[in-house]
């Protein structure tokens, strides 16, 4: 760990281990089982983080579906459903964090009880 004040670490390239050897091209399957190692019960990782020559074997992958002009930069790029990050080392692949699921709730128990004290005087039909 590489220290910045008493209290702060930050990770460095040799104490956190690259999970992914990709050497002459992007490997879409590996990276899947990588995302699916990672993933249980519902849970799945968040981001995938690229040294420098994985962010070009992606861009280079990227482009032979999209075009070069589209994949110029991967700031802000989504692959596999996580977000893309390019970290400053020469090679690294790493599947980490945990996306938040939100509960599905019913519709009908959002809305106000039927006939209620304010909304009963509205309803009764008087002939």
């Amino acid at each position: 760990m590489m220290k910045t004040n008493e209290n702060d670490t930050l990770p460095d390239d040799q104490s956190v281990e690259s999970e992914l050897n990709l050497t002459e091209k992007w490997d879409s399957h590996a990276v899947s089982n990588l995302i699916r190692s990672k993933s249980s019960l519902g849970d799945m990782p968040a981001f995938l983080f690229l040294g420098k020559q994985e962010s070009d074997l992606l861009r280079e992958h990227l482009a032979q579906a999209f075009g070069e002009e589209a994949v110029s930069t991967l700031h802000d790029t989504y692959y596999m459903g996580l977000r893309v990050y390019e970290v400053m080392v020469d090679s690294f692949v790493r599947v980490a964090g945990k996306k938040t699921t939100r509960t599905l709730q019913d519709p009908i128990a959002r809305r106000p009880d039927w006939r209620t004290d304010t909304s009963d005087a509205l309803w009764q039909l008087r002939v």
